[in-house]
């Protein structure tokens, strides 16, 4: 099952390696495929310091952890995405969160959901009648179904 992760997710792993959350993306390959755009990475870079000001680490270190992380989700770039999927994923994120565009795009054109703790975006999107997300607890569910 190919699953979209969002930044939240893999800012949760990086600041926690021994939480359900990571434990999840680093030992459910044989489960899912997760994708992220390649904007991810540039999120990620972004907030290294405040990484690394919340976790306690050096930001050498949050480089490791994150490559670490990452290892196990496959980047894939923007561009691949057809010019009418990204309008449609903009409209839908227009008055919710524009920065989200990237997930929604890549939902819609893989068919996959997207694992974000966003709710407000979650929320948002449905009431748009866009509901293509998947909880911690429904990945929990199918690993051990």
């Amino acid at each position: 099952m190919k699953i979209i992760v969002d930044a939240n997710i893999v800012f949760s792993e990086i600041l926690n390696t021994n939480s359900k959350i990571a434990d999840i993306l680093m030992n459910s390959d044989s489960f899912f495929e997760f994708i992220a755009s390649d904007y991810l990475k540039s999120e990620l870079t972004k907030y290294h310091k405040k990484i690394s000001r919340l976790s306690k680490i050096q930001i050498s270190e949050v480089e490791k952890v994150q490559d670490s992380v990452t290892k196990h989700i496959r980047f894939i770039s923007e561009i691949l995405i057809p010019s009418n999927i990204w309008v449609l994923a903009e409209d839908l994120c227009e008055d919710v969160d524009l920065k989200d565009t990237p997930y929604i795009a890549f939902s819609l054109f893989y068919n996959a959901k997207i694992w974000s703790g966003d709710k407000i975006l979650q929320k948002g999107l449905a009431l748009k009648g866009f509901t293509n997300f998947i909880s911690i607890n429904e990945l929990i569910e199918f690993i051990e179904s």
